[in-house]
């Protein structure tokens, strides 16, 4: 079966949500065409929706190096290389002890390739807020909130870091004020 085919099999498949089969079939693509970078970069596509993350780097990577110059594919891998990364600081902020320090410049690269990803500012908040950045907490806080107004629990985050940078503006305010 030509590459072509492969793929049309593969979008029945998607419309009926049964993206394993999708995988398959783009798959099934590829092997007829290793050359063709869309075929790679469906296959990313459809592996990401699954929450295969792993293999959706390696297509969308392949993708790239068959066409570099391809704003979508490169997209794509960013966005899959920043949730790869949140993951990883995830495990990270989990350990006990929480391992703030090193979650901290996998979550900011996160950001960088995606900056529309929730997952990277939210946790960015929270690991800022747990070592007393709070200025930092509160810009990422923000931005998690811009990103999903409707998230209650980033809301509240950013509540309470407000809370606590007005806490000490007036903190710091107070000893100005007995200095003068």
């Amino acid at each position: 079966m030509d590459g072509e085919s492969c793929v049309k099999k593969a979008y029945e498949f998607i419309l009926n949500s049964d993206f394993e089969q999708a995988i398959y079939w783009f798959e099934q693509a590829i092997a007829a065409e290793p050359l063709n970078a869309s075929y790679q970069h469906k296959c990313a596509v459809s592996c990401a929706r699954s929450g295969k993350w792993s293999k959706a780097h390696q297509y969308a990577k392949q993708a790239i190096e068959l066409e570099g110059n391809h704003p979508e594919y490169l997209y794509h891998l960013h966005t899959i290389e920043s949730k790869l990364l949140v993951s990883s600081a995830e495990l990270k902020l989990a350990e006990e002890p929480s391992r703030y320090l090193d979650a901290l410049p996998l979550l900011q690269q996160a950001a960088e390739l995606d900056p529309l990803s929730f997952e990277a500012f939210y946790l960015l908040a929270l690991t800022y807020s747990e070592i007393g950045r709070i200025e930092d907490s509160v810009v990422n806080a923000r931005e998690a909130i811009r990103l999903d107004p409707g998230h209650s629990a980033a809301r509240r985050l950013f509540a309470d870091v407000n809370r606590k940078r007005r806490m000490m503006r007036r903190r710091v305010m107070g000893k100005q004020q007995q200095k003068d």
